[in-house]
């Protein structure tokens, strides 16, 4: 039979109430009562009921964390960054991925309803106005790598076009004039906007030289090693393959060495995020570094602060800056070749 509250504070000699506040941390209890209880609950093995006591609190401990996907280190990364930091609060989380459609996002944001105290979300093709449709305008929300959003919510973006900006210049900056990028989806905001800083810095610094070549893939190792072999078959060819994401360079790495090309010799290739992989890769890769693990931590941070707050807090819209890290996939000579730092984007040589 599973211990009730009642039976703790009758054989801990204290009332219910008592009991209540040591497992809820509210209000004041004596130190030498609040092990003895802890003692008589651990030995019949009880646990507050969850339910019960969000009734009581109106809290659950719970957050809940949409992604658009779970698979692949990005979004690894991000729930990472949440949970660490999540734990060090005293919080779980309720994760769902909704694979970007809209009917999904809808049916987990009525599965989180009323058992969560906040949501994360990456949703960047869905207005907030439709989260919020779904959910109590009490429940804080922070939006990652959304567009603008007005002042409705707190949301935290990436400097996605700066960073691919950064990329772009410095690949131009080693002499490169045929720099080919292989996109994300198009419907994906982070993919727009990295389309977005190719575009903007190949008109600025490789005008009048070259011309843009874009390849559609979907953020995935097999659409880099395909996109990589339609390159291949182009002529001239690229000199240069920059990558919307880390997992479509390293696909575009292995359809290199299948082909016989060597990596920076015949062609330098720099993907974006910097995701771990990306120093172990051969040659390791040029990318630009988005600290994701961090991205999820602030997320929760700005969340709690809402939650403490009931939703009435000011709502803050940040920008975080991006960094390129050199690697020898871009073929580098040396800091020489460092001196364009993007006005939104910093950069840094990492060697290796």
């Amino acid at each position: 039979m599973t211990a009730t509250i009642k039976e703790v504070g009758r054989q801990a000699k204290v009332s219910v109430a008592t009991v209540s506040r040591v497992f809820n941390d509210k209000g004041p209890v004596r130190e030498e009562t609040r092990q003895r209880v802890l003692r008589v609950a651990r030995r019949l093995r009880y646990a507050p009921h969850g339910a019960a006591r969000s009734l009581i609190t109106k809290r659950t401990s719970t957050i809940g964390v949409l992604m658009p996907d779970i698979y692949g280190e990005f979004f690894s990364e991000v729930i990472r960054g949440v949970d660490a930091a999540a734990r060090r609060s005293g919080y779980h989380l309720l994760v769902s991925s909704s694979h970007s459609e809209k009917e999904e996002i809808e049916a987990a944001l009525r599965a989180m309803r009323g058992r969560v105290d906040g949501l994360i979300a990456m949703c960047p093709d869905i207005p907030p106005q439709d989260l919020k449709r779904n959910l109590s305008d009490k429940l804080p929300i922070v939006l990652l790598n959304c567009p603008e959003n007005g002042r409705s919510v707190d949301s935290i973006r990436v400097d996605n076009y700066g960073g691919a900006f950064a990329m772009v210049r410095h690949l131009a900056a080693l002499g490169h004039r045929r720099i080919a990028h292989i996109a994300g989806e198009p419907k994906n905001y982070d993919a727009r906007e990295r389309l977005r800083g190719y575009r903007a810095a190949m008109k600025e610094f490789v005008v009048g030289v070259g011309s843009a070549l874009v390849v559609e893939g979907d953020f995935t190792d097999a659409a880099g090693y395909r996109a990589a072999k339609l390159l291949l078959e182009t002529s001239p060819g690229p000199t240069a393959i920059f990558a919307a994401n880390d997992s479509m360079a390293i696909g575009c790495l292995s359809a290199l060495a299948d082909a016989g090309w060597r990596v920076p010799e015949d062609v330098a290739v720099a993907g974006f995020d910097d995701i771990p992989t990306a120093s172990y890769t051969i040659p390791p890769l040029t990318s630009v570094r988005v600290s994701i693990a961090d991205l999820g931590g602030l997320a929760l941070e700005r969340l709690l602060n809402g939650v403490a707050k009931e939703n009435r807090q000011p709502k803050r819209q940040e920008t975080l800056p991006a960094t390129l890290v050199v690697r020898k996939s871009c073929g580098a000579g040396g800091p020489a070749n460092l001196k364009l730092v993007s006005k939104t984007a910093s950069i840094s040589e990492i060697g290796g």
